[in-house]
């Protein structure tokens, strides 16, 4: 399609000044590693809030839900929806603990949590598995969708939208740094979302649809609106297998295991990743929190309904896969998936929105992306070039290597991204991969006797069942598949940490005085303190906050939902029982009554 030349000076005024910020915080950012990586631990709350909310929507977040949402309906969701659980866990009971251990990534943590050569190597070994190999194949996942973006809107070839994406990127990550990214999180969060509800409106306007009440009416749509899906039974009266298989994957596993007991980026059960880095970012343990809840509500209670509209709208326009490959015979068929209906759906936009939502795309492929790199960059230097390479690198010498394992990262996962095919398969496979690794994440906070040698256990585990899954093929679900790396990863990393000595007293009882963590996992340790320890906090109150959040968010986002489908009345008490809860929690000791 052919882009107007306003459509080419809205992207190119969003590209300058996106370059201007990253050009004009870049004397800061590279002071020193604490500003490049962490940006002098002094960020509000609501500018981190922003940040992750603008991280966690990339490119291939739309495609994603278009694809979940043809293939298993808006109750497709619950794969992702079901991860607030852990979100909630995070605001609650993880934030605070963060931020105590004042520590410069998530991979320092281990060696104040854990003793001796096994944490040291656990802290290299992490700093590569997970900020160069995850790492790469994140940013690989969202790099498909610019292709798929590229080749539907743009004509453009996979080759020319990887090098096309990542090199304003690259720049602006390597130059900035977190400060940038940061700064520019909150721009890129205003572009991308006003991007998205037009994309939504206009898509209602579609020929075949021409208003929200036609489309939910619509045959191809119309049993696609569950916020659960359907109980189909046989001549019996039981649940059919297929239907079985569905509830299993879309509601049993996510609520029930999933959000406890499987790593994924973003949502990692007792935080971690780039939303550990923006806790540690935070001005103190208040903001941290306050960050976290924010981006909670923005995520999943106000953010998914415009994407869920174009992809129902998707099923009218383009309700087969035969019919974008008709549409677009210049796409390679190779990328034709169900997440392609996303951006065949924007070529419907009109001039100058066309150019809009573009910008938001690339808004949103930059926050994501340029977060990840600084993220990745940040384990490649602190935790394993200058812990292992050289230990007496200046602040100078650490932030020229972060900017050149920036420019790498982005090699890497544009090659990567070249060999993807489709968003939903990259979702499963990073589930399946960080099958099993969870409880012990949550864990290790609140039991003192997980050792290095457990968290080595669980990784070496999870990755090993997930290849074996993915090798050979046992004719299960997906769904069998992956509670079974559940169950074999929890069993090998709980055998491992009794038949391994625990970590040495002395950097215990260092880690409890840290961080504080409450419970009675550490009384053995509280006892052999020369010093009087208070017994911990009560656990009690911070998960029965974690309950509340969950309740407010789950209702903003069916309250939205019910409004949407006409049902007013219901939609009006669940808002209101999601804003008064929510005032309740901003309101709590927790946070402290204000920010």
């Amino acid at each position: 399609m052919q882009l107007a030349n306003i459509d080419w000076i809205i992207i190119g005024v969003y590209f300058a000044v996106v370059l201007l910020i990253g050009f004009l915080v870049a004397k800061v950012s590279g002071k020193n590693t604490g500003e490049f990586f962490l940006g002098g631990r002094e960020m509000p709350w609501w500018l981190l809030g922003f940040s992750m909310v603008a991280t966690t929507f990339s490119t291939d977040t739309p495609n994603l839900v278009t694809d979940i949402v043809r293939q298993n309906g808006v109750a497709g969701n619950w794969v992702w929806w079901a991860f607030l659980i852990t979100g909630m866990v995070t605001v609650f009971l993880y934030a605070k603990l963060w931020r105590r251990t004042e520590v410069l990534t998530d991979i320092e943590f281990y060696e104040i949590r854990y003793s001796g050569k096994s944490a040291a190597f656990l802290r290299g070994f992490r700093a590569l598995y997970l900020g160069v190999f995850f790492n790469i194949m994140i940013m690989a996942s969202v790099s498909l969708a610019a292709i798929k973006i590229g080749g539907v809107m743009l004509g453009l070839s996979p080759l020319q939208c990887i090098l096309s994406a990542s090199v304003v990127t690259v720049i602006f990550s390597s130059i900035g740094g977190f400060r940038g990214v940061i700064f520019t999180d909150f721009l890129l969060f205003v572009v991308a979302m006003v991007g998205s509800i037009a994309a939504a409106y206009f898509a209602l306007g579609h020929e075949g649809i021409g208003s929200l009440s036609a489309l939910l009416e619509h045959p191809n749509v119309a049993d696609k609106l569950g916020f659960f899906p359907s109980v189909e039974r046989d001549a019996a009266g039981a649940m059919t297998d297929a239907n079985l298989d569905l509830w299993m994957t879309l509601i049993v596993i996510p609520l029930v295991v999933q959000w406890w007991s499987v790593w994924y980026p973003g949502a990692e059960p007792g935080g971690g990743g780039y939303i550990a880095q923006r806790m540690l970012a935070a001005k103190n343990e208040r903001h941290a929190t306050g960050a976290v809840l924010f981006f909670n509500l923005a995520h999943y209670g106000l953010r998914p309904w415009p994407w869920i509209l174009v992809a129902l709208a998707s099923l009218v326009a383009f309700p087969t896969l035969e019919s974008i490959q008709v549409a677009f015979p210049d796409v390679d068929p190779s990328v034709i998936g169900h997440d392609l209906a996303y951006p065949a759906m924007l070529t419907y936009l009109p001039t100058g929105w066309l150019g809009l939502v573009l910008a938001s795309l690339v808004a949103a492929y930059m926050s994501t992306i340029s977060t990840h790199l600084n993220w990745g960059s940040s384990y490649v230097v602190n935790d394993f070039y200058k812990r292992f390479v050289k230990r007496k690198a200046s602040s100078k010498e650490q932030v020229i290597v972060g900017r050149v394992s920036t420019a790498l990262l982005m090699v890497f996962a544009g090659w990567l991204a070249l060999q993807l095919k489709s968003a939903l398969d990259t979702f499963q496979i990073l589930l399946q991969v960080g099958a099993g690794t969870g409880l012990l994440f949550i864990l290790r906070w609140f039991w003192w006797r997980i050792n290095a040698f457990s968290e080595l256990a669980a990784l070496i585990a999870s990755f090993g069942f997930a290849v074996f899954f993915k090798v050979v093929d046992l004719g299960w679900p997906w769904w069998l598949e992956l509670i079974s790396s559940i169950g074999l990863t929890t069993a090998v990393w709980l055998i491992v940490t009794f038949l391994t000595p625990p970590s040495e007293m002395k950097t215990l009882l260092m880690f409890y005085k840290r961080a504080r963590p409450g419970g009675n996992g550490w009384n053995p340790v509280r006892e052999h303190s020369k010093t009087f320890l208070p017994r911990a906090d009560s656990l009690a109150p911070q998960i029965g906050q974690a309950l509340m959040g969950v309740v407010a968010v789950y209702g903003l986002l069916f309250g939205i939902g019910k409004f949407i489908y006409g049902e007013y009345l219901f939609g009006f008490i669940l808002v209101a029982v999601a804003i008064a809860l929510t005032a309740k929690l901003v309101f709590s000791k927790t946070i402290g009554g204000r920010l």
